[in-house]
């Protein structure tokens, strides 16, 4: 079984928040998760939702500010196992049929 979920924590500020963005990625070192971080979020990758859900805890109070905004999508695939690159690859593979076809 694969959980693939996308998680953006972040604090509440006006000003940049990379600092305390990075102590939420940085927490997730902590688990046997796998990540990417894109502008967007961080994709995370976990064996079960127990893991995952720990690893976002710890990601959340990682965030030392008065106003912590979590985002969390969950994939939970529960027969199978797909990893994000799976995914990605498949998109990929679409797109080029998609330029084979227009030619």
């Amino acid at each position: 079984m694969t959980v693939i979920a996308l998680l953006s924590v972040a604090p509440v500020v006006e000003d940049s928040m990379a600092e305390e963005v990075a102590e939420a990625v940085a927490a997730l070192d902590e688990f046997d998760v796998s990540y990417e971080t894109n502008p967007m979020g961080t994709v995370v990758e976990a064996d079960d939702v127990d893991t995952l859900l720990d690893a976002v805890a710890a990601a959340h109070k990682a965030v030392d500010a008065d106003r912590v905004s979590t985002f969390l999508k969950i994939d939970d695939k529960r027969t199978t196992d797909e990893r994000a690159r799976e995914k990605v690859d498949a998109v990929e593979r679409e797109l080029g049929r998609e330029a084979k076809r227009e030619r």
